[in-house]
């Protein structure tokens, strides 16, 4: 899932506490979030967390 359809969908089920990184350790900024693929998050997809955790969005370029 792009980065922007992750975090559309996160908001819209109440969790507002989202970070984003470079998956790559490159430490680039995600100006265009449609641009981005999202490989991880944390705390793990599928975990029962409430909507007050952080969820941390590891993404990467497309294509990369």
């Amino acid at each position: 899932m792009n980065l922007q359809a992750a975090q559309d969908h996160l908001q819209a089920t109440g969790f507002y506490l989202l970070d984003d990184q470079d998956a790559t350790g490159q430490d680039r900024l995600q100006v265009l979030d449609r641009n981005w693929l999202v490989v991880r998050q944390t705390p793990a997809a599928g975990k029962r967390v409430t909507t007050d955790t952080l969820i941390t969005l590891h993404a990467k370029k497309i294509g990369e």
